[in-house]
């Protein structure tokens, strides 16, 4: 057994045994239809990222792609950074995260804490630079990326990971709708394609946020700046998929956030793009022809790294009195 696979071993989360997160069923007050939800913002770093973090990673380390001590880069706004942040410090490897400028201070300060690098890229570049940075990085360091936009084992991960444990845990025998955000289109691809190996009958919901004009930030490009991480036009997985019933609903970003509040007074830390996803499986419910459709989401990130965002603008500080 080699240094690597000793190393794996010694971690839970990085052995054989698969992530597990809950499978919840949601019904805010106002909306009438049920969501069955998957609670990605309890994976290790936070975030359903985590899957393709340890997926790529430990399978390159099988490989022989990747040893310990040698160096990852990866473009991120902000969630895959820091699950790789997480995944570099546990298997013994250093992490370089390329950024654009304007990402929450939060962010970059968990990815630090992990102890790993942030290099930030000019903000009118967009996630776009940022991507172009990390592949020069790459090259000239000899460093492994990942390359989360077109590595098919971003989507590997959620149609034999995430997937299976959906259909493991939902109280019906089978799944009519998945929604999801597009960044890297792995997860509403990768789901997508796991429930149709298991004879769903699934039909694929791309959630649309709409950009209402009233902020704008350099991690969204063309859909909304204020849902980080739902990025158009970049994926290579998302646009090579076959996915002939793909329908798209669209919410307004406004929408998408008040959503979000109400989520967390419901007691669910989550981050716009849960928000994004609850409200876009409701409406895919309500437009549904059947009477009582089976729709699942995912919640994908915690509330922490948002602090500084719009998302808490407004909420009233604790007294002190």
């Amino acid at each position: 057994m080699d240094s690597n696979t000793t190393i794996m071993n010694q971690l839970p989360q990085f052995s054989s045994s698969r992530l597990t997160t809950p499978l919840v069923c949601v019904s805010l007050p106002g909306y009438d239809s049920p969501v069955w939800c998957k609670l990605e913002y309890l994976n290790p770093s936070g975030s359903t990222k985590d899957r393709i973090a340890r997926y790529i990673l430990t399978k390159a380390m099988r490989q022989g792609e990747l040893s310990l001590g040698d160096v990852v880069v990866e473009a991120s706004s902000g969630s895959t950074s820091i699950a790789l942040a997480l995944a570099c410090a546990q298997l013994g490897l250093s992490f370089v995260a390329v950024m654009p400028e304007g990402v929450s201070n939060e962010r970059v300060m968990i990815i630090r804490a992990y102890g790993a690098d942030v290099e930030l890229t000019p903000g009118a570049d967009g996630i776009g630079g940022a991507i172009g940075r990390a592949q020069q990085l790459a090259t000239e360091r000899g460093a492994f990326w990942p390359q989360q936009f077109s590595n098919p084992d971003n989507a590997n991960a959620h149609r034999y990971e995430t997937a299976q444990e959906i259909l493991s845990q939902i109280a019906t025998d089978s799944v009519d709708l998945f929604v999801s955000g597009v960044g890297t289109g792995g997860t509403l691809v990768g789901v997508t394609q796991g429930l149709d190996d298991a004879g769903c009958d699934v039909t694929p919901i791309l959630a649309r946020p709409i950009d209402t004009g009233l902020m704008a930030d350099v991690e969204c490009s063309s859909f909304s700046g204020r849902i980080p991480g739902v990025v158009d036009g970049l994926s290579t997985i998302f646009a090579s998929a076959d996915l002939p019933n793909l329908k798209e609903i669209e919410v307004s970003d406004s929408e998408a956030i008040e959503v979000t509040r109400q989520l967390i007074r419901s007691g669910f830390p989550v981050g716009p793009s849960s928000g994004l996803n609850y409200l876009a499986a409701v409406r895919a419910i309500e437009q549904h022809p059947s009477p009582a459709p089976v729709a699942v989401t995912v919640f994908p990130d915690r509330m922490e790294r948002y602090f500084s965002t719009e998302l808490f603008a407004n909420n009233p500080t604790t007294s002190n009195s």
